[in-house]
């Protein structure tokens, strides 16, 4: 880990209360995760339960901004680009929304009518990114800079070319960071294609430091660019510290697993470079690391950065690692001021399944006979919700480490054992007995029990093998990038999970490539990924799924919970969503469907999420999981609704509904924003 000099940290510091305070002047929800410990957490309370079923759409804005194509779920062509996706979340600046789209423009609209107030679109060649994509943007006022001047707030926009740039909040005019037009994520990284490394998650904003990762393309290559976490100063655009994902001196890859396993600080820096390279030389950071792709969380008061690593490049496949893997898929907390480590907990040892934390750490704080706790809470893609001391990293309840299955290919391992909360329960043990596989038909049914027949299947954390093993959950969770609501008031965290199964099959390098082409072990679309540095390619099936495409997994395939913070218990959970818009007519009765995206929760005892495969926007009780209302939308939303008050008193519901290609739902460009009615006078 590499520092500048102590004199820019302490400006920073220095400098940090004051860009805080005029922060904390806005209204709701003006970060993507509503606070900087996420959360999706609204004041708002004009909506309440027993008014909730009167909001109709006050209003919607188009950008044009989509594009038709193909999907996962239809199959992938080669000469037709993939359809976009729309996960983005918009937050609110002074009277203006603002989002980007899936082609990475910026849009300001206003926040009570829709209508647009500025755009700005950056010089990006979108031929270069396969899945074109943007989740949101954040903000920063900048302390030196008057209220009335240009730049004081500003929007601070992650683009997919791996450049942060600002823009005035409520002109769309460029800002600079000082001297410095735009902090380029690639210096320092070896030569790469730009799909390789790309940014489309929003950074972290502490005081005036900006932090961020970065995402990296999955099962490409062993020598993908570094993980790097990398923090800057907003007010003159320079590094000021950066963490890479490596081993602390002195570990192993004998000492690993152990070491992997102990949540209690280690406070170990990693030194790679006594001097810093040129820009010239790239490189200067190591290849192949765990990245953060996801959000970032910051304790203002602890000056605290909690980063949700992925895994170690490639996903399905760890031989070649030697313990690079001892920070993977994990959540790490590191000093504001030097990037240091203070503690991480490793939530998946040796990850071999693509489980990265997927979302952003959730803070919390609860009050218990013992006084006081400061906590966090990180759902993962294996459908466990850690729950954490953020001080110490050490868990609120017990976690145990259990056996699991063993072996997988030749030159891998898999590890002995494998972290398990003992409360909350895991979100995909749902009550009652299950069925192994499930069909709309009886023929259907009969074609998932045949291909299930030849697959490699011991439940949890079945690594993935010659002859094909069902992942479930799968790379898709469990639990995946929306995050957890938090009701702070009733100390109850609510948590959408997917029930849905993917295949994946190692194939040996002689067996890679369309000349060898062997028979598929399972019905439906594939990817072919190269996985270049290690003895095998892999195949992944996005879905365990049926000649007809329905899932072969029983439904429900996806739930909302509630979990008391105090307790660990699960208080409720219930079916998300249904199979309509999935399934033909008569099936749209299924309850639980496939989901991608994340609750958010009001002062008045409501959640609301879309997320799901059926074209809805929907509103639960947080205190029971009834769901209270339900709005239809033109497509899928798949980044987090958001709600706030205006000072006339209006409260308004705001979803980007735009499709995924994933789920294989229809492109669009809608956002969409619900109100209750007018008041009569």
């Amino acid at each position: 880990m590499k520092k500048k000099p102590a004199a820019n940290v302490a400006l920073v510091c220095a400098l940090a209360f004051l860009s805080h305070f005029a922060f904390s002047q806005n209204a709701d929800w003006p970060l993507p995760g509503g606070q900087p410990g996420g959360g999706h957490f609204s004041s708002a309370a004009t909506i309440t339960p027993d008014n909730v079923k009167q909001l109709k759409v006050a209003w919607t804005h188009r950008s044009g901004d989509f594009r038709k194509g193909t999907n996962f779920r239809d199959g992938l062509k080669a000469e037709v680009p993939l359809q976009s996706s729309w996960q983005a979340t918009p937050i609110l600046a002074g009277d203006n929304l603002v989002i980007c789209t899936p082609f990475n423009r910026i849009i300001a609209v206003n926040a009570a009518t829709g209508e647009q107030q500025w755009s700005y679109t950056p010089d990006i060649n979108l031929a270069d990114y396969a899945m074109p994509r943007c989740r949101g943007v954040t903000q920063w006022q900048h302390p030196e800079q008057a209220e009335n001047q240009t730049c004081h707030s500003i929007i601070v926009a992650p683009l997919m070319n791996a450049k942060v740039i600002g823009l005035d909040a409520f002109t769309g005019q460029r800002c600079h960071f000082g001297a410095v037009a735009e902090i380029n994520l690639r210096e320092g990284l070896r030569p790469h294609a730009p799909g390789d490394y790309t940014l489309n998650t929003p950074p972290a904003i502490l005081g005036s430091l900006l932090i961020t990762g970065a995402a990296i393309a999955d099962n490409i290559s062993t020598d993908v660019p570094s993980g790097v976490v990398r923090a800057y100063s907003l007010l003159n655009g320079q590094l000021i510290w950066d963490w890479e994902p490596v081993p602390p001196s002195g570990s192993s890859d004998n000492s690993q697993f152990e070491a992997g396993r102990q949540s209690a600080s280690d406070g170990a820096i990693t030194n790679i470079d006594a001097q810093q390279p040129s820009e010239e030389q790239g490189d200067q950071y190591q290849p192949g690391t765990s990245n953060v792709w996801s959000f970032i969380s910051v304790d203002e008061t602890l000056n605290r950065v909690y980063v949700p690593t992925g895994n170690t490049s490639p996903d399905y496949y760890g031989g070649h690692r030697e313990g690079s893997d001892y920070y993977s898929s994990s959540v790490v907390a590191l000093s504001g001021d030097t990037g240091e480590v203070v503690w991480h907990y490793q939530t998946v040892h040796h990850d071999i399944w693509d489980f990265d934390v997927p979302s952003q750490p959730t803070l919390f704080d609860v009050t218990t006979d013992g006084g006081v706790i400061h906590g966090l809470a990180q759902t993962t893609k294996q459908g466990y919700v850690f729950l954490l001391d953020r001080v110490t990293g050490k868990p609120l309840f017990p976690v145990i480490e259990q056996p699991v299955p063993q072996g997988t290919v030749a030159g891998d391992y898999t590890a002995a054992t494998q972290p398990i909360p003992s409360k909350p329960r895991s979100l995909l043990d749902l009550p009652g007995d299950q069925d192994d596989v499930w069909g709309l038909t009886l023929w259907d049914r009969k074609a998932c029990a045949n291909v299930l027949e030849g697959l490699r299947y011991e439940g949890p954390f079945t690594p993935a093998s010659l002859e094909g093993s069902l992942h479930m959950p799968s790379a898709f969770g469990g639990q995946n990038w929306g995050g957890p609501g938090l009701d702070p008031n009733r100390n109850i965290l609510v948590v959408n999970t997917q029930h849905v199964g993917t295949i994946v099959q190692l194939l040996p390098r002689e067996e890679c490539g369309p000349e060898a082409d062997p028979e598929p072990v399972a019905h439906g679309h594939f990817l072919e990924e190269p996985s270049e540095g290690t003895p095998y390619c892999n195949r992944r099936w996005l879905g365990f799924v049926s000649p007809m495409g329905a899932p072969c997994t029983p439904p429900p395939w996806g739930t909302l919970a509630g979990i008391d913070l105090v307790t660990g218990e699960v208080q409720w959970q219930v079916p998300l969503g249904t199979s309509r818009d999935m399934a033909p007519f008569p099936f749209w009765y299924i309850k639980g469907s496939p989901n991608i995206g994340g609750p958010v929760t009001t002062a008045s005892g409501l959640t609301f999420i879309a997320a799901t495969t059926d074209r809805y926007l929907r509103a639960f009780a947080t205190e029971t999981g009834s769901e209270l209302w339900k709005g239809r939308l033109p497509t899928t939303a798949h980044g987090l609704p958001i709600t706030y008050e205006l000072s006339n008193g209006e409260q308004y519901v705001v979803v980007a509904a735009g499709g995924h290609a994933a789920l294989g739902t229809p492109p669009g460009d809608h956002l969409i924003a619900f109100s209750l009615p007018p008041k009569r006078k």
